[in-house]
């Protein structure tokens, strides 16, 4: 997927002590490719056309928001006129020559007058009538045979989904906002749809080279047989050699283990990565050991964010500001030495209290450490950008209306729209040219040219 706006608040990570600032934020681009939401220029050759005095001609008295806006109102009545304009124009083409005129030669395919059909709009219901012809042979493009919506309505059903909206709420909400009544097997079938767009977006061909590769779960409540049973959605989010953030894509699983992160990295493999610098996780279980047989040459980091938050979780608010900061020292010593001491010196002054935190670390101590060795530039891509943090609070504002979902496609389906709707404006990682020489003289020659 191409998760490619609005300026973006600056969030600081709760409690981390200056371990950095995310950007957070929603994408101005609704799912289902609907344009985004905003002030939206006519070209410049139709501007021309829209002189005042043809606007006046067209609001004809209507001053109120219902009469020109409103169901029935002008906008309702300019959208019938032009699109049964558009289908005498394609129908004209279509058999060549212009109403109230002879076919050529005086014989051959004529108009069979018209076909009324009801067109679900952004501005309510319109009764157009769609041109004929006698020989049964038109194929209009604007509003195809057997079509009841027109452009655009699909996309706003796409957009009410992508931002967790259950079935009967955008039933009413299209009921209030337009006077349309459409039914849950109409939603349910504009959905399902999209499908169809996950599968090749899970399918699609990747960079080979990836530096930093996030991977993180956000749990849903799937219902399985008669029980609901907790599902964790595991996504990767992976930073290229431009320094843009993409999510590559999302795995369901009951239960961690490195069976299943086999199968998730020879995925990303069959799709094209042949290299991982960095490997970003949170303590999955069995990882280590998938990745090594995968990717040996990867290295595999605990996120350090995941670990202050797990850290902070036990100290009361009062003191977590004072015990961030004297996490700070271990996460930016210069090597692991200077770590040790300073997680020594943390346990000397937290230890008896919170001898959980000193634990957490010592546990993840052997995936802390590489990062350690990375020059400051390659530290803060890791440890500053929290990128799948700040996409997963995204995705779980999508889905906390749910409830719960009644099968897995349902997951997938608001997963993968609720991505698409959250595309953030901070796909670019920041100061990434400074990083980038930094991964190249790291790493060398596994970084192309």
């Amino acid at each position: 997927m191409s998760t490619k706006s609005i300026s973006s608040e600056i969030e600081p990570v709760e409690g981390a002590g200056g371990v950095g600032r995310e950007p957070v934020g929603r994408a101005a681009r609704p799912a289902g490719g609907a344009p985004a939401a905003g002030v939206v220029g006519l070209p410049p050759e139709l501007d021309g056309r829209l002189s005042d005095a043809v606007i006046d001609e067209l609001l004809a008295g209507a001053r109120t928001e219902e009469e020109i806006v409103g169901r029935g109102g002008v906008l309702a009545q300019l959208t019938k006129r032009l699109v049964e304009r558009a289908l005498q124009a394609e129908l004209g083409e279509h058999l060549g020559y212009e109403p109230h005129r002879e076919p050529p030669g005086g014989v051959g395919n004529t108009r069979n007058g018209s076909t009324g059909k009801t067109l679900q709009t952004e501005h309510g219901p319109i009764r157009v009538e769609t041109p004929r012809d006698r020989n049964g042979s038109f194929e209009p493009l604007l509003v195809a045979k057997g079509q009841r919506r027109f452009q655009g309505f699909d996309d706003k059903i796409l957009a009410l989904y992508a931002r967790g909206l259950s079935m009967r709420d955008i039933e009413a909400y299209l009921a209030e906002m337009y006077g349309v009544n459409v039914g849950r097997d109409l939603i349910s079938r504009v959905t399902d749809a999209v499908m169809e767009d996950v599968r090749e977006w899970q399918q699609r061909p990747l960079d080979p080279v990836y530096p930093v590769i996030f991977l993180d779960a956000l749990v849903v409540k799937v219902r399985d047989g008669g029980s609901v049973q907790q599902r964790a959605c595991y996504l990767a989010l992976g930073i290229t050699l431009e320094g843009d953030r993409d999510v590559l894509g999302m795995w369901f699983q009951e239960h961690e283990g490195a069976k299943f992160w086999m199968q998730v990295l020879n995925d990303l493999k069959q799709r094209g990565v042949q290299d991982v610098l960095i490997c970003c996780v949170d303590g999955l279980k069995g990882f280590p050991e998938a990745i090594e047989a995968i990717y040996p040459k990867t290295v595999v980091q605990t996120c350090i964010v995941h670990l202050i938050r797990h850290s902070l979780k036990y100290v009361p608010r009062r003191e977590r500001e004072q015990v961030a900061r004297d996490l700070r020292p271990i996460y930016t010593a210069a090597n692991a030495d200077a770590a040790q001491a300073a997680l020594e010196a943390f346990d000397e002054t937290w230890g008896k209290r919170f001898p959980v935190i000193t634990q957490a670390w010592l546990n993840a101590w052997e995936h802390v450490i590489p990062f350690l060795a990375f020059p400051d530039e390659v530290r803060r891509v890791i440890y500053t950008t929290n990128a799948i943090e700040a996409l997963n609070r995204q995705l779980r504002k999508a889905i906390k209306t749910k409830g719960h979902f009644p099968n897995e496609e349902a997951a997938k389906k608001l997963i993968y729209l609720a991505i698409t709707n959250a595309v953030p404006a901070w796909t670019r990682t920041r100061n990434w040219t400074t990083a980038l020489l930094a991964f190249k003289i790291h790493f060398g020659d596994r970084l192309p040219e």
